[in-house]
């Protein structure tokens, strides 16, 4: 069983270099050039964006709890679960981890009415599933065979289904 701290520091390393980079540096040098501005006073954009940045954090913050407690890995390809991660928010989709991330590109598109980072978003948001249809999906299935594949028969990539009856 792999140590929780090195768990941990593993994870928290991945965060500030992957999604670090993606929702803080690249906007950061999208916005740069001064045209994305936060309006002066708060309106339902703004409350909006903050709301979506917000559930995007928790989300991907609950996302990578699980990783660690329960799948004994990281999200990061050279450290990853050593089990399927088939509970918490992956119960309703199959990467809400991505899911989150683009819910934090849009917030800040939002909050910064920037056309840059939304093409930004669009942009990555395409990136994310090419890697998880030309990675991810065949790797997890080489790696858990048939629990992935009847997982992946269940539950959707990106958007919750409605439940059946």
């Amino acid at each position: 069983m792999r140590s929780r701290i090195s768990l941990w520091l593993k994870a928290l390393l991945f965060t500030f270099v992957a999604p670090g980079t993606v929702l803080g540096l690249v906007p950061g040098l999208l916005l740069s050039d001064g045209r994305g501005r936060v309006p002066g006073s708060l309106g339902i954009l703004e409350v909006l964006a903050l709301a979506l940045a917000a559930s995007g954090t928790a989300l991907y913050s609950v996302c990578l709890a699980t990783f660690l407690h329960v799948g004994q890995g990281t999200p990061a390809p050279i450290d990853p679960p050593t089990s399927l991660v088939a509970v918490g928010p992956y119960r309703y989709v199959r990467n809400p981890m991505y899911v989150a991330v683009a819910a934090i590109v849009a917030a800040e598109a939002l909050l910064f009415r920037s056309p840059a980072m939304a093409a930004y978003g669009g942009i990555l948001f395409a990136a994310f599933h090419a890697f998880v249809v030309l990675y991810e999906e065949p790797t997890l299935h080489s790696r858990f065979g048939e629990s992935y594949d009847r997982y992946r028969s269940r539950v959707p990539r990106y958007l919750p289904r409605r439940a059946r009856e």
